[in-house]
């Protein structure tokens, strides 16, 4: 994982709209991005849901999210859609923002060694510094560890 006070790597890609996102869309705002393994899959959702049920209190303390996949931007679309996610989801079909980020790598599945995606949460601030960084994500209450 990226250290705590490190700057937050540039980022660029196409949410679920093909819209640009980047980091610098976030200047002068706090940025939870937040990278999943799958949409539409039960820890995924969970933790999806619980953000979107506490949108309204991340927006009033000054906080953005963004949630990073390697799904596809139709896949995203729907994934928005069953579950009212009111944030958007960026298609890192390339992996590129997911390796920059650390959120890419070895993990363990039933006792077979893949490769995927590392559910990973990062707090930055406004200046574009980590200001935490989370890899033991709890799905259900994920708002609870971030704030």
């Amino acid at each position: 994982m990226l250290a705590k006070g490190t700057k937050a790597p540039y980022f660029e890609g196409q949410d679920e709209n093909g819209n640009t996102v980047k980091l610098t869309d976030f200047a002068g705002k706090k940025l939870v991005l937040y990278f999943y393994p799958k949409d539409s899959t039960p820890g995924c959702t969970a933790e999806a849901c619980d953000l979107r049920d506490n949108y309204e209190r991340f927006l009033s303390l000054g906080y953005e999210i963004v949630g990073v996949s390697r799904d596809s931007a139709a896949s995203h679309q729907r994934f928005i859609a069953k579950y009212s996610l009111p944030f958007h989801l960026i298609a890192d079909t390339d992996l590129t923002i997911l390796k920059a980020y650390e959120a890419w790598g070895e993990k363990k599945m039933y006792g077979k060694v893949t490769e995927g995606t590392l559910r990973t949460t990062y707090v930055i601030d406004e200046q574009g510094v980590i200001i935490d960084a989370i890899g033991k994500v709890d799905t259900k209450n994920h708002t609870a560890q971030i704030l």
